[in-house]
């Protein structure tokens, strides 16, 4: 006679053998769904990789930009014969820093993006929103619009100057003015420096 066993055992039997096969099944449901949503960030991240360059290509040329405007200033007081001349020279340093330091944060931007931008993209986006994101990116519209920026860049800019040109300027020169004059006062009153002994 063959022995039974209880039901009640054999049903937590049952429902344990489900429950991790079911589990097994989601763990591995979930990794697909993991990596799907890595590859969606991946593709995100090729198809916004030109921004990526140019948000570096900006951070590279800020200083560059910085130091030149502060050059300017000082150039005023740079003999007229010389000015010209040393403002070549001056913008040449800055050309040789930029040829140097845009190549390599463009480089290091789009190196680290995955894992600076990827997080945030995996964390904020649904898998499904990622998609639709994808397809937004990659539509002919989107491109259109996306080459044209510049021309609609250069085109607000000319018209913002040409507005604004007789006001602005006058507070641009008066700015100057006045820097140059506190540059030119600072320097007058600086103690000399102490005799070297």
């Amino acid at each position: 006679m063959m022995r039974k066993t209880p039901a009640p055992a054999l049903a937590s039997a049952l429902a344990l053998v489900v429950a991790l096969g079911t589990t097994g099944g989601a763990q591995a449901q979930g990794s697909n769904a993991a990596q799907d949503k890595k590859a969606l960030v991946a593709k995100v991240l090729q198809l916004q990789q030109p921004g990526i360059e140019n948000a570096a290509r900006l951070v590279a040329e800020q200083p560059a930009l910085m130091l030149l405007q502060q050059a300017g200033l000082v150039l005023q007081r740079v003999p007229a014969e010389r000015r010209e001349a040393t403002a070549r020279e001056i913008q040449a340093e800055a050309k040789k820093y930029a040829d140097e330091a845009v190549p390599l944060l463009r480089q290091t931007a789009v190196r680290v993006a995955p894992t600076t931008i990827g997080p945030i993209l995996e964390e904020k986006f649904t898998a499904d929103e990622l998609k639709q994101l994808i397809a937004i990116l990659e539509s002919p519209v989107n491109r259109k619009f996306q080459q044209l920026g510049g021309d609609m860049q250069r085109a607000l800019n000319e018209k913002l100057v040409a507005e604004t040109r007789a006001t602005i300027e006058p507070k641009i020169n008066a700015l100057q003015q006045a820097v140059g004059e506190k540059l030119k006062a600072a320097a007058a009153t600086a103690p000399a420096s102490a005799p070297s002994r």
